[in-house]
């Protein structure tokens, strides 16, 4: 009696034929494929025939990453929307008190008599090209003296000032940033109100607050703006904001690095100001006109007194030619009497009745106030 399976479950061949006779098929269809192409239709047809459910598949995915994405974003939108609210007032409440403190300074400017300050005159430029010097730190803009551009200006952007015309061409002008090592700017520290100047580095990257007691008051964040002293920059624009203070106790100035607030490299576009500052004369030139003053009066006073020694001179000269006037009449009248036959008494009498025949270099005034001796009178 035989024992086999019924027809059903009869196997085929062995699972070892089968499992050599697809091994060699990959191999063929992989060797035919990398070397052919013989199966991209296929490929391409099972692709688009199996989008569909790769799309069904990845429906529930997209639906959890949108819904992440979704509350993430709301939240997100929340925080800024607080944050931008925030701010927003923080604004407002600084707006309001910049009007309340720019009424104050009106009223006490008027108070004291003080003129305003003249806001400074704006004009746009362009930077065209950098310096061909690696070893400076200046640029070229396309403005120049025909468009009313003047050495010393200021050049300054939205964040704060960028540095200042030192060479100015017919169309063009160069500019030197506060970042070169040659530049300087007279600044103040907000929060306390030290007034210092600043440098920019070699590197041209930093700025170097320079001649700063090392007793003073600076901080890390502390922000800088121009003081207004030098005439050249108008006063409060923002310059730079300290990054590190180096106190050292062998030295008499601590060493403290800035960073500038505007994008000193970074700018393509920024304003030229016209800035004239209404400055009072400097004491030297004060002293040097107070001292001519005083070397005119010495001089007006030494001729007035040359005058007043001069007069009496003259005046004993006068008294001299006078007396040598009378004495020639008498000596005239003297002579000629003996001759006439009058009397010897009335001799001295005879030139003060007739001056006029004498001519004598003696004013004519003195000869008239004589009065003729008593003998003569009776002589006559």
């Amino acid at each position: 009696m035989e024992y086999s399976p019924p027809p059903l479950f009869k196997q085929g061949p062995s699972a070892l034929a089968r499992l050599i006779f697809f091994v060699v098929l990959s191999l063929v269809l992989l060797i035919s494929d990398a070397r052919f192409n013989t199966l991209e239709i296929v490929r391409g047809v099972l692709g688009a025939g199996l989008y569909p459910l790769q799309r069904a598949a990845l429906v529930p995915r997209d639906l959890f990453m949108g819904a992440a994405d979704l509350a993430v974003t709301s939240a997100t939108l929340r925080a800024d929307n607080a944050q931008l609210r925030s701010k927003n007032l923080q604004l407002s409440q600084q707006a309001n008190q910049a009007v309340a403190l720019d009424a104050e300074n009106a009223h006490l400017r008027a108070l004291l008599q003080l003129s305003q300050r003249i806001a400074a005159q704006a004009m746009p430029a362009e930077i065209e090209y950098d310096t061909r010097d690696p070893f400076t730190q200046k640029v070229v803009i396309g403005r120049g003296a025909q468009q009313g551009i003047a050495n010393g200006s200021p050049v300054v952007d939205e964040n704060g000032v960028i540095g200042q015309i030192t060479r100015v061409f017919p169309l063009q002008a160069e500019v030197t940033l506060i970042t070169d090592k040659d530049q300087a700017v007279p600044v103040e520290i907000v929060r306390t109100g030290l007034r210092s100047v600043i440098y920019g580095t070699p590197k041209g990257d930093l700025l170097d607050l320079r001649f700063v007691p090392i007793s003073a008051d600076v901080q890390v964040g502390d922000e800088l703006v121009t003081s207004g002293l030098d005439g050249i920059y108008p006063q409060g624009l923002p310059v730079a904001k300290v990054l590190r203070v180096d106190k050292l106790a062998d030295t008499a100035f601590a060493r403290v690095v800035c960073v500038p607030l505007a994008a000193v490299r970074g700018a393509r576009q920024m304003l030229v100001l016209h800035y004239e500052a209404k400055l009072p004369p400097r004491p030297a030139d004060e002293e040097t006109a107070a001292d001519a003053k005083k070397k005119a009066v010495k001089a007006a006073d030494k001729a007035k007194a040359a005058d007043a020694n001069a007069k009496p001179a003259d005046a004993k000269a006068a008294d001299a030619k006078a007396a040598d006037g009378n004495a020639k009449p008498a000596d005239t009248g003297s002579a000629a009497k003996p001759a006439s036959g009058a009397q010897p008494a009335a001799t001295p009498a005879q030139p003060a009745a007739k001056p006029a025949t004498a001519k004598p270099a003696a004013p004519k005034p003195a000869a008239p106030k004589r009065t003729p001796p008593p003998a003569a009178q009776e002589g006559q």
